[in-house]
């Protein structure tokens, strides 16, 4: 999750997903060597689960508060949120902005309930806006996460004792302010024993220690999930964590399936961001929701524990003249809050797509050069899930969808 942000077919599989996703047919190709035959949706002894992450610091430049879950219809299509992010420093679970999270006053217009808050309520920010929200769709659970992109920094000091960092973030999620709000922890450790925004060598087995510590502080009655990388390649960041040793103690993994290619290649080539399947010229084999899904099952993670990522923005480079993917490039694109990257709900109207690959969607318009999920490749994403029998799904972030939640309604109908 961002913090700002040689093949065999399956046999059998190639028929059922054309089936299932047309008119995406004729685009998808076949999945991996790593992929087990599909697991029949009906098999799932659990509801689907329908994650959204909510960005803390949305309620700033984005103008996105928990309220827009309300007015958009998607608090009702919804199961889960996972708040995003609380810190982790000095091996322990920490708050990263305590006037967003619970001190900023909220107008009437802004609230959930329609009620302003006052200066003397005990709680105020998003986390009472949370339980407003709870209030009025029981049904959804709150999870708070941990990590992120530019958070993860703190994890291998954690990793060095487990059980305090597990209670640390027990003593804070279930502070007497807030218990009520939240029904689980998600820890985004990006990424165990490899490198991302910052490069960790706490062993194979320290995520596996870290779930550990954190279900026996919780309990069993709490969600503890983790969202975990999807790079597939081989030796790559799956193979260096003991994954399938932690999964006993995680209810699921969200698996970041997005975010394969863009712009940090500034020059290209081109591909799509979030791909499905491989197909002919991807610049990386093990780049695909197919095959991490693949992967993770092949190594012992059991299906109905793992989710698949969908992300609610595109990227895309500039200086493009080829519209179609492995074109050279100049740079990034440019974007409302980030170069090369960009909302859904601004793209389909500024660029919408122009081609289908690998069951997503990627979009030439002038110069520029976009991939990314439509409504059309959900639904795809979504059969293709239920077919291999996961848990469900979860997006990057809720902010990106459009005013009546588009993107949401293709999910949760994708799931249903």
């Amino acid at each position: 999750m961002r913090f700002a942000l040689g093949r065999h077919p399956v046999r059998g599989l190639a028929s059922l997903v054309a089936a299932a996703l047309l008119p995406l047919a004729a685009l998808a190709t076949p999945a991996s060597a790593y992929s087990p035959a599909p697991i029949a949706a009906h098999h799932r002894a659990e509801p689907p689960v329908k994650l959204g992450y909510f960005a803390q610091w949305g309620i700033y430049g984005r103008g996105y508060n928990v309220k827009n879950l309300v007015t958009s219809g998607t608090a009702a299509k919804i199961t889960h949120i996972n708040y995003a992010f609380g810190n982790v420093t000095g091996g322990k679970c920490a708050l990263t902005d305590a006037w967003a999270d619970h001190d900023k006053a909220f107008t009437a217009e802004q609230s959930v309930s329609g009620v302003a808050d006052t200066w003397d309520q005990p709680l105020r920010g998003n986390f009472n806006q949370l339980r407003q929200l709870k209030a009025k769709y029981p049904h959804i659970k709150v999870l708070w996460s941990f990590g992120g992109w530019t958070l993860s920094g703190g994890f291998g000091e954690a990793a060095k004792n487990p059980a305090a960092f597990a209670r640390s973030c027990h003593d804070l999620v279930e502070d007497p302010r807030w218990a009520d709000v939240f029904d689980g922890i998600d820890m985004d450790w990006e990424y165990p024993n490899a490198c991302g925004d910052s490069c960790d060598a706490s062993g194979p087995a320290a995520f596996k220690n870290l779930m550990s510590a954190l279900r026996a502080e919780f309990g069993p009655k709490y969600l503890v999930t983790a969202a975990t990388t999807a790079d597939a390649t081989p030796g790559g960041k799956i193979d260096a964590t003991d994954y399938a040793g932690a999964a006993p103690y995680l209810d699921w993994f969200n698996i970041m399936t997005y975010d394969f290619f863009g712009a940090f290649t500034a020059q290209g080539p081109t591909a799509p961001h979030s791909p499905l399947y491989p197909y002919p010229g991807i610049p990386q084999q093990g780049f695909t929701t197919a095959d991490a899904i693949a992967k993770y099952r092949a190594k012992g993670v059991p299906a109905n524990k793992l989710l698949v990522g969908v992300g609610f923005y595109g990227r895309g480079w500039t200086g493009v003249t080829q519209p179609t993917p492995g074109g050279t490039a100049t740079g990034p694109a440019p974007g409302t809050y980030d170069a090369g990257v960009e909302d859904y709900k601004v793209l389909k109207t500024t660029c919408p797509p122009t081609g289908l690959v690998g069951g997503t969607a990627y979009a030439h318009c002038g110069t520029t050069w976009w991939s990314y999920d439509t409504p059309q490749t959900i639904a795809g994403k979504m059969a293709w899930a239920k077919l291999q029998g996961l848990r469900g799904a979860f997006f990057w972030e809720f902010s990106g969808d459009t005013a009546g939640g588009e993107l949401v309604t293709a999910i949760s109908n994708g799931l249903a």
